[in-house]
């Protein structure tokens, strides 16, 4: 049976991967502006995200517009984003899963096994969330290191890595680790519990013929 201190842990590890998605998702800074080679732009930055872009300013002032049309936006886009709220939507049903296979929780009490199968399905669901939200980071990020190192990119439209992506792929990375606590399980001790069987004895028929 998994141990209930390792079942917490992977737990709170995949609940702040659940969280760290949801952040990504939101933030703007998916790809931000390159100061690479010769361009050199102090003026403004500007952000990109899933939803919205956005430009500061050196005096600090920061505007940002939402995508007009989602038919009219890159195919990254909405392929990222559609995996990232995939992600999303699989790390909750997960989190409602795992609660009621957990040790710590009183749900499905009188039956252990089917408790830990619980607890293992949700881990698993975890896992599969994980490994679509690292698909849809990693898919995004290659597409800027393509457009970064491709010589008709002109210089002043290169953008690198923005913070959504680190915080995105740290998420997926929780996300898969949490869920692989939570498949980690020990076998159970109902099996050393039964009564060993041995063959019957023949000693009472040795005592007929004394």
């Amino acid at each position: 049976m998994a141990n209930a201190g390792v079942q917490l842990l992977g737990f709170t590890l995949a609940f702040l991967g659940f969280i760290g998605a949801i952040a990504s998702t939101i933030m703007v800074e998916w790809k931000a502006s390159s100061y690479a080679g010769d361009n050199i732009i102090t003026a403004q930055a500007m952000y990109e995200g899933l939803w919205k872009t956005c430009a500061s300013q050196s005096t600090g002032q920061i505007q940002c517009k939402v995508y007009d049309s989602l038919l009219q936006l890159p195919g990254i886009v909405q392929g990222t984003r559609g995996l990232m709220l995939f992600s999303i939507m699989l790390s909750f049903i997960s989190i409602m899963v795992t609660m009621v296979g957990m040790k710590c929780t009183t749900c499905l009490a009188e039956q252990p096994e089917q408790k830990d199968k619980v607890a293992l399905a949700g881990g698993v669901i975890f896992i599969i969330a994980g490994l679509i939200a690292l698909a849809g980071t990693s898919w995004y990020g290659h597409r800027i290191a393509q457009d970064f190192y491709n010589p008709f990119t002109p210089t002043n439209s290169r953008y690198e890595f923005g913070a959504a992506l680190y915080v995105g792929w740290g998420a997926a990375s929780l996300s898969l680790i949490g869920g692989g606590f939570l498949c980690c399980h020990c076998p159970g001790n109902s099996s050393s519990t039964k009564a060993p069987h041995y063959p019957p004895s023949n000693s009472g028929r040795g005592r007929d013929y004394v």
